[in-house]
């Protein structure tokens, strides 16, 4: 009587590599994501006389986006909120679109596709106009 015997083999080391320079491929292009979106802030912001150190800061780089929105600072508030956080970043973004010149639908592809229009953003010529009812009177204490 004989039996069959089963032999598996798990000295397979080809998927780790190819996961490894997978996940490193991925972190360098993240990585580029990320200073291309921190250099067109910083111009962004420079456009609009902010400082432009603001762009590397967290939280304030939001408050200071909010200030070229036109925004109050509890804008903040709401993006806290889950849902209610995609409603405002469209909003936001058709605001920073409309206080440099463009338009509605310039504003949703910022909120969209944010790593390619906000570079054409900072680096065209469009020049900052600050929203001509910012501050509302209601803000001022």
């Amino acid at each position: 009587m004989g039996g069959t015997t089963y032999t598996y083999s798990s000295s397979s080391s080809g998927g780790g590599v190819l996961g490894l320079l997978f996940g490193g491929v991925m972190w360098l292009i993240w990585m580029a994501v990320m200073v291309v979106m921190i250099v067109s802030w910083w111009k962004i912001f420079v456009k609009a006389g902010k400082p432009g150190w603001a762009a590397i800061v967290p939280l304030l780089n939001t408050l200071e986006l909010l200030d070229i929105a036109g925004k109050p600072w509890w804008y903040l508030l709401l993006m806290m909120i889950p849902i209610v956080n995609i409603v405002m970043l469209f909003l936001i973004s058709i605001n920073v679109a409309q206080a440099f010149g463009k338009s509605s639908g310039f504003g949703i592809g910022l909120a969209i596709l944010p790593f390619i229009l906000y570079p054409m953003l900072a680096f065209g010529k469009d020049q900052y106009q600050r929203p001509a009812d910012w501050p509302p009177m209601w803000l001022n204490f």
